[in-house]
């Protein structure tokens, strides 16, 4: 199971605790009214730019700096793709994918060129007729990528099945792995691919975007603030229920190991 991404809005827990709060207000105690007033303004600031940038920062921050990769550096690069903005056309249709997931291609692929004799694996099974890893595996292509150097995994329907089919792909994926996705994605997607037998190595396509920026603005809530922060609060949400299947899934394997 995975949280649904409205149900991490915290424009829907305002409007929704402020509807309860108002109904009941006569009639709660003073220390459950002033309980909602400090929630609320927590969730209004959230929405702010300043708020939702600097809870995305704090995410993100969770997941180990490649600087501190230990050697020897891994051999393979794993990219997690973001699904479609829309049904994509054709396997060629590019613009149908996912900005966030545009970016991290665009980062594996750079990434690629820097190391000598590397395999780029691309995850994602978003999509019907046509899954993203295609579009995204063909774009490798034209951005210089050898297509013997590709493989795709285009099964899965999130990040814990990213890491369960990789570590079934044939031949073997190697268990050292640069992993490439978004920051805010990274810390659960660092523990799923660890729960599969991984030693991923964090290589965020987006950490300059997540800087705090003081401007007047910033302090107002706003749509891009909401959407950040609904974002950040999925992957934390998430990161919870992967603790958990984690925790499931080494459980199981301690039962069938002799």
């Amino acid at each position: 199971m995975s949280f649904p991404i409205w149900a991490t809005s915290p424009l829907l827990y305002a409007v929704v605790l402020s509807v309860l709060v108002a109904a009941g207000w006569h009639r709660l105690p003073t220390g459950v009214r002033c309980a909602g007033i400090a929630i609320e303004v927590l969730l209004v600031a959230s929405m702010t730019p300043l708020g939702a940038t600097a809870l995305a920062r704090a995410v993100a921050m969770r997941a180990p700096a490649a600087r501190i990769c230990p050697a020897p550096r891994p051999g393979t690069v794993v990219v997690l793709g973001a699904g479609f903005e829309h049904a994509a056309n054709s396997p060629y249709d590019y613009g149908a994918l996912h900005e966030a997931g545009l970016q991290r291609l665009f980062t594996a692929v750079a990434l690629w060129k820097k190391l000598p004799d590397v395999r780029l694996v691309i995850a994602g099974g978003a999509g019907w007729t046509i899954h993203e890893a295609v579009p995204m595996a063909n774009l490798a292509v034209q951005l210089g990528v050898p297509s013997k150097a590709i493989e795709i995994e285009d099964r899965s329907r999130n990040t814990w099945q990213n890491a369960r089919n990789v570590a079934a792909l044939s031949p073997p994926v190697p268990r050292r792995i640069w992993l490439v996705t978004s920051a805010v994605h990274m810390p659960r997607a660092v523990d799923a691919f660890r729960a599969w037998g991984f030693e991923p190595c964090a290589w965020p396509s987006d950490l300059p975007e997540i800087r705090v920026h003081v401007w007047p603005g910033a302090f107002i809530p706003q749509g891009s603030g909401a959407g950040t922060t609904t974002i950040t609060l999925h992957e934390l949400f998430g990161g919870v229920e992967y603790k958990f299947l984690a925790w499931r899934h080494a459980r199981r394997a301690q039962a069938h190991t002799p």
